[in-house]
């Protein structure tokens, strides 16, 4: 099995101008990945599992992962000059910037009938509003199907050319998705049919208040 730098520069040789990005991996494991962008991924695709000497037949496993907004601090070093015409002196200085967040979808890929892999895509969003299409790869492989689904309903990822994109987890009305890290879950828990615990607490404070109790009358009976 080829190493995933060898697999980008044979995918670059096949595909002139196709944007694949190599992710390393430190951890033991050592499962590194690629990133490829959307223009050509379902070509890519096809090209894994029908590359004789790949055959990436089988994709076990679709999951998301949410990349919110993050503030980076850079710190680098200016000389600046003495007033006073001593020599000039070094000194640190820090910017910070926001880097976008985006939403990413991996897949890992193996070979049934040549029992090698894994093999990690990535494919990520232009962002967390209103970018975060991606090309779908059932298509390629069918396993895609049911967890592509899961990444849209659970991660709010639309999926363009999947052949039945609807939520799979959550009802139709349910609003947001859940696995996002900045997900507010709410309080209200009336849909829950048989609240306990610390959804009974929650959902109490939804309920109508109980009418009050007729005062009572001074004195006795005639």
């Amino acid at each position: 099995m080829e190493t995933v730098e060898q697999l980008r520069d044979r995918l670059l040789a096949r595909f002139p101008g196709a944007a694949l990005t190599v992710v390393t991996n430190p951890s033991p494991s050592a499962q590194h990945s690629l990133v490829i962008g959307h223009a050509q991924a379902v070509e890519i695709a096809t090209f894994l599992r029908d590359d004789p000497a790949l055959r990436l037949d089988q994709c076990s496993n679709v999951t998301g992962v949410d990349w919110p907004d993050k503030e980076v601090t850079e710190t680098t070093k200016v000389t600046v000059p003495d007033p006073a015409g001593g020599p000039a002196k070094v000194v640190a200085q820090t910017s910070k910037r926001l880097e976008p967040g985006y939403l990413e979808v991996v897949y890992h890929l193996y070979s049934i009938s040549l029992r090698h892999g894994p093999v990690i895509l990535r494919l990520r969003t232009g962002n967390r509003t209103d970018q975060v299409s991606v090309p779908s790869l059932t298509p390629v492989w069918r396993s895609c199907e049911f967890q592509e689904r899961e990444v849209y309903d659970l991660y709010g990822v639309q999926f363009t050319g999947h052949p039945d994109l609807r939520r799979i987890l959550m009802w139709d009305g349910f609003q947001d998705h859940p696995m996002r890290r900045d997900y507010v879950e709410p309080d209200d828990y009336q849909w829950e049919p048989t609240p306990h615990g610390e959804v009974m607490a929650k959902a109490k404070q939804h309920y109508p208040a109980a009418p009050a109790a007729p005062a009572a009358k001074e004195g006795g009976a005639a």
